[in-house]
């Protein structure tokens, strides 16, 4: 499998791409500035560095693993050379509300927004993933993709397992981001509370 993670220079973007790699996966890291992508790489093990446009061609799927305040605009700026490639979208909107992590306000998923601007498929998933936990080896429990498409939705999933110590699990349509995104407000809040790294484990299946 060949991924390109646009946003690879950040703290989760690197801890994918370290994990990834680790599992043989062929990682192209992604940037605005190619000289950060090449470094990022050069310190991942990621198989090379790229500006985001370059970055998406001949990838089997795109993680789009930016922050969620620029993922439209980028997602709108790389629609042409994303083309018909599998975009899996990992961040939520969030906001603070009296000190706590809230959803966004729109009723539409960032991973929906998304679908609206792109001609491929895209996916949601690993929204109960931290970077620090990622940073030190697979997350502790199982990870949740959900999508229309279930060509896309297979190589998410087979990407997701490579990153967590549970399973990788089919959590149904692309409108069900709506709740994973939601959750991770939900995990912040437990984060801050606990002082932790909450993940999620899905029991009796």
């Amino acid at each position: 499998m060949k991924v390109a993670i646009l946003g690879g220079t950040g703290r989760f973007g690197s801890a994918l791409a370290r994990r990834l790699t680790e599992a043989g996966v062929e990682v192209t890291i992604g940037s605005r500035d190619p000289e950060r992508a090449a470094a990022a790489a050069a310190d991942t093990g990621a198989a090379r560095g790229l500006s985001n446009e370059d970055s998406v061609q001949d990838a089997d799927l795109v993680v789009m693993a930016c922050e969620a305040s620029s993922a439209l605009s980028m997602v709108a700026d790389l629609a042409t050379p994303i083309g018909e490639t599998p975009v899996l979208s990992v961040a939520s909107q969030l906001r603070i509300e009296n000190g706590a992590a809230v959803p966004g306000d729109d009723p539409l998923s960032l991973a929906e927004q998304m679908q609206h601007l792109l001609r491929g498929p895209v996916v949601a998933g690993l929204h109960s993933l931290a970077a620090k936990s990622l940073a030190a080896g697979k997350a502790d429990g199982d990870a949740l993709v959900c999508g229309d498409d279930e060509t896309a939705k297979e190589t998410a999933l087979e990407l997701a397992q490579h990153l967590v110590s549970g399973r990788a699990l089919d959590a149904g349509p692309l409108a069900s981001a709506r709740a994973l995104e939601g959750m991770t407000a939900v995990i912040v809040n437990l984060n801050r509370r606990y002082r932790g790294h909450a993940g999620l484990r899905v029991e009796g299946l």
